[in-house]
């Protein structure tokens, strides 16, 4: 194993409950959620060594993560999409992520589920507690309309919480 590669996993397995978040988020099936988060780390390879160290390490992960999955999401071949590569070198265990039995974490993933990719990424943001400043940033849109459209995720989040309550 190269030096490159052991410090990319060395980073990969530090923020690996971003991946799983995200995967989590954006997938609502384990099949489909571990595809995603499989496809997240190859494609965070294939790009670590253009990462050019002007953000943290942590920042950079977010946004190939959140791009990865909106455009997983968008792919009508996302079962496919690794099987002439070789990463068996890449996989990180996921055995500290497991919330599946929580009831309302359970729910919170169904209501994040029917959100738009956007809306996701933003709620995704501010799960994180990212100021609003940093997730205008990562979207590439200004700080009040990155403000705006999480308010607005937000009370689509609740909406779709409370008719799951009252279901």
């Amino acid at each position: 194993m190269s030096l490159l590669e052991k410090e990319f996993l060395e980073k990969i397995e530090k923020h690996k409950g971003v991946v799983f978040k995200i995967s989590k988020m954006y997938m609502d099936n384990q099949e489909d959620q571990n595809d995603l988060y499989q496809e997240i780390v190859y494609q965070a390879w294939k790009s670590y060594k253009d990462f050019q160290r002007k953000s943290d390490f942590s920042t950079w992960l977010y946004r190939t993560a959140l791009n990865t999955a909106i455009v997983f999401l968008r792919s009508e071949k996302k079962r496919n999409f690794i099987q002439h590569q070789n990463i068996e070198n890449f996989t990180i265990h996921q055995e500290n992520y497991n919330d599946t039995d929580d009831k309302n974490m359970k729910m919170m993933y169904e209501a994040i589920h029917q959100l738009s990719p956007i809306d996701k990424a933003l709620i995704f943001f501010f799960l994180e507690d990212f100021p609003g400043k940093e997730i205008a940033r990562q979207l590439g849109i200004t700080e009040v309309n990155a403000r705006v459209k999480l308010n607005r995720a937000k009370i689509k989040l609740k909406e779709i919480i409370e008719k799951q309550r009252t279901a």
